[in-house]
């Protein structure tokens, strides 16, 4: 089985987007995929997909609860069928108040002196593991916020390799650097090794300074089989339609653009190779 986790310290550069577009290509390669939406934000993979999940329904079951030992039901009555060939388990409001539920959740476990059995960032592994899920998908992807705590915490202990959406700027280059230090913690703390499957250049112009920080990611020891050119359009009409880039192309344009169906076939590209690093 294939896990990772689509990540990057800086927001803006595509993460949702580019993750959702490897999804579709999982699932049109035949394989069964899960996503997992770790992000509070309304703008998430949930809303980019066009799920309706009652996320802001207090009482309804939901990823959370599970997380803190208070579920409603089985995990997998939370997965809903996309249109994309792939399921999704949907982001919850409550996930804006993941760590302090957590908190929660581990006194209590404490005060009942179950404390070494709830670790608060490795609640997402515990779950799934537990649920039975991983043995139904070869892909599971966790998409977390672009922001470190407990979600992204939990989505690399429960999946232990990481693809990476950079933007080659200075700026881009920092988050990396940041990325670094962060998998490096995580390694200490959680006693195992985080590979990177990929990261993916995205919005490469044709500067100098971006093709040396191309190089400098490559020369980082990055897996980096293709670079994406700035596709804005073709991104926001995504985000516009709330559909994958595919689908975009597909069903909202008017004809084909070969720029935006090398991008596609980038896109492709890159999930198949990840696919053979991942050993599929």
């Amino acid at each position: 089985m294939l896990t990772y986790t689509t990540y990057s310290e800086a927001g803006g550069v595509g993460k949702t987007t580019i993750g959702a577009a490897l999804l579709e290509s999982h699932a049109a390669h035949g394989l069964d995929v899960l996503a997992i939406d770790m992000d509070q934000q309304n703008g998430s993979l949930t809303y980019f997909l066009d799920v309706d999940a009652p996320r802001d329904d207090s009482q309804a079951d939901n990823i959370v609860r599970h997380l803190i030992d208070r579920p409603k039901g089985p995990l997998e009555d939370l997965v809903h069928e996309t249109e994309y060939g792939l399921d999704l388990l949907p982001s919850h409001n409550m996930l804006e108040n993941l760590e302090d539920l957590l908190n929660r959740a581990q006194q209590m476990a404490e005060d009942l002196g179950e404390g070494d059995e709830f670790d608060p960032y490795d609640r997402l592994r515990q779950v799934l593991l537990e649920s039975g899920l991983p043995q139904k998908y070869d892909v599971i992807v966790v998409d977390p916020p672009a922001t470190a705590g407990p979600h992204l915490y939990n989505a690399v202990s429960a999946t232990r390799s990481l693809v990476i959406p950079v933007e080659p700027t200075g700026k881009g280059m920092q988050s990396v650097l940041g990325l670094e230090e962060l998998v490096d913690g995580l390694e200490d703390r959680l006693e195992a090794e985080i590979g990177v499957l990929s990261a993916v250049p995205n919005g490469v112009g044709r500067t100098s300074d971006q093709e040396r920080y191309l190089s400098e990611i490559r020369d980082r020891g990055y897996p980096a089989p293709v670079a994406i050119r700035d596709r804005s359009s073709l991104f926001e009409g995504c985000w516009d339609q709330q559909c994958t880039p595919r689908h975009y192309v597909d069903a909202h344009r008017d004809r084909q653009r070969d720029h935006e169906m090398e991008t596609l076939e980038k896109i492709d590209q890159l999930a198949t190779k990840i696919e053979e690093v991942g050993g599929l």
